[in-house]
């Protein structure tokens, strides 16, 4: 056991990445998946401990040096407020849609593929979770690769039920490298000036270089500016910020069912961390808010991904589409939090990261629930499911609450404190656009549970059975947390907090 305390932080990208190897050689007959769940669980349970370590321990931040090379000349591994809370999210949803995706997967890609996809699916974890753990710039964007080949493969895998998956693929495939070839650009950049691609040194480096910039001799201003500028860009598209979001719905619709709960749940809110990353921990908010007035695009932005999103939303028959675009309004509320720059703005967005995973995870797995049993999901396949499939729609509906923002809903925690940014930092408009957005979601998820609930199927319609429990605990297990942390929000707040006066730099 102390071996395991001493390098948890190690242990969370190493672990998954060992198992991953060993699906692919030895995972045929259904041992892929009971490899995969036991590397999940075990994750979960490591990223747990992280966090209780650091929001319970007292301890600000702690650092892992890989083969003890000190910075900046090794890559560290870094756990602090805000990545261990991200950290705990991806383990727990990670953990909870491998345990869904057993029949679900079944169904959806052939059998002698499918110690290929478990591989994968490990792949996928081990560059989501590395990405949030590392503390090198350099190693941020070998793992958003290892991520992103892995997720363009497993959306591909789609094609068994629907060939437009392999064009969704592509078309992420072609976005998701120009994103990372900005991301690499901008390091690149900053790499240049500074000489050093540990985040931290970067920052100290950078602040040297910034008081420079009010003499007459300014050094490297450009370089820099243009640095920042390519990471943004790039990182925006693997955020699917609007409008740079144009990869995401057909991603979303066409990929297996799984594939696009675990997506939807973890990889935009990983884009998420990497923003706030960049800009609080890397360049600093001084340099990005107020020097460059970046927090206005950025509200900008946030604002028409809300609004944007959530029309298109509303004129979707597929139901994996409408909540494919729900979810570039939802990742607007958490830019909107991040631009606020001040602590309520941030709890907004770092409750809204843990939040949204809930309840879009619930939402897209009650989905896929509906297409094991029905074979489609549009509209149409959801008529009368209020009688038939009564539990999965039942945790559809919870998480469509959650969108809208209803009390005792995780989504309502969000919004409250978003609400109170955008006021604190004087952005009326903009609390008027998080209000709006309440009331089309409204609109959206209504149009959902009306043909849900008060919908006929038509005559001489396939008899329709619940969900298998094996795809049903899992589901209403996030649709459950989702009211549980809308009712009691104190874990969520008080780790929010201290990850956004960690990022602030101020006191409780």
């Amino acid at each position: 056991m102390d071996f395991v305390h001493q390098h948890l932080p190690a242990l969370v990208v190493a672990l998954p990445l060992v198992t991953g190897l060993v699906t692919a050689m030895v995972g045929r007959r259904g041992a892929g998946w009971w490899i995969a769940m036991g590397s999940s669980a075990a994750v979960f349970a490591l990223c747990a401990q992280l966090l209780a370590n650091v929001a319970g321990g007292g301890s600000q931040s702690v650092t892992y040096l890989l083969g003890n090379w000190p910075i900046p000349y090794g890559i560290g591994l870094v756990v602090d407020p805000l990545n261990a809370a991200v950290l705990a999210t991806v383990a727990l949803i990670g953990c909870v849609v491998t345990l869904y995706a057993r029949r679900s997967m079944a169904q959806e890609v052939p059998e002698d593929r499918s110690h290929f996809f478990w591989a994968l699916w490990q792949f996928c974890q081990v560059g989501l979770l590395g990405i949030t753990i590392t503390g090198d710039a350099f190693n941020f964007y070998v793992l958003l690769e290892i991520s992103s080949l892995s997720t363009y493969t497993l959306i591909a895998m789609g094609k068994g039920r629907d060939r437009r998956a392999l064009t969704a693929a592509i078309n992420y495939l072609v976005i998701g490298s120009i994103g990372a070839c900005f991301y690499l650009l901008g390091v690149a950049y900053l790499y240049m000036v500074t000489g050093s691609l540990n985040m931290a040194d970067i920052h100290a480096r950078l602040q040297d270089i910034f008081a420079t910039w009010g003499t007459d001799a300014p050094v490297y201003r450009k370089t820099v500016i243009a640095g920042f500028a390519f990471i943004m860009v790039g990182l925006s598209l693997k955020l699917a910020l609007f409008p740079l979001h144009l990869w995401l719905p057909n991603a979303y619709t066409y990929a297996p069912a799984a594939v696009t709960a675990l997506l939807a749940s973890t990889a935009t809110k990983v884009g998420a961390y990497g923003f706030i990353r960049v800009i609080y921990t890397v360049v600093g908010p001084d340099f990005a808010w107020r020097y460059l007035h970046s927090d206005y695009i950025l509200m900008i932005c946030a604002m028409m991904a809300i609004l944007g999103g959530s029309l298109m939303a509303i004129r979707q028959v597929n139901v994996k589409k409408l909540l494919a675009y729900s979810s570039i309004g939802q990742i607007g509320y958490i830019a909107l939090g991040i631009a606020s720059d001040n602590v309520y703005g941030l709890q907004a967005a770092i409750i809204h990261i843990f939040n949204h995973a809930l309840t879009k995870g619930a939402m897209f797995m009650a989905v896929g629930c509906v297409l094991y049993r029905v074979g489609g999901v549009r509209l149409e396949h959801l008529r009368g499911l209020g009688r038939k499939m009564p539990l999965t729609m039942a945790a559809f509906t919870i998480g469509g609450l959650g969108l809208i923002g209803v009390p005792m809903t995780a989504g309502f925690v969000s919004k409250w404190y978003l609400v109170g940014g955008t006021l604190e930092r004087g952005w009326m408009g903009a609390a008027g656009v998080v209000l709006v957005g309440s009331v089309l979601a409204l609109v959206y998820t209504w149009r959902c549970i009306e043909s849900i609930y008060f919908g006929k199927r038509e005559e001489g319609a396939p008899e329709v059975r619940e969900a298998p429990l094996s795809m049903l605990v899992p589901t209403l297990l996030l649709a459950v947390a989702s009211l549980y942390f809308g009712m009691d929000s104190r874990l969520t707040s008080d780790i929010s907090a201290q990850a956004a006066h960690f990022l602030l730099g101020v006191r409780p």
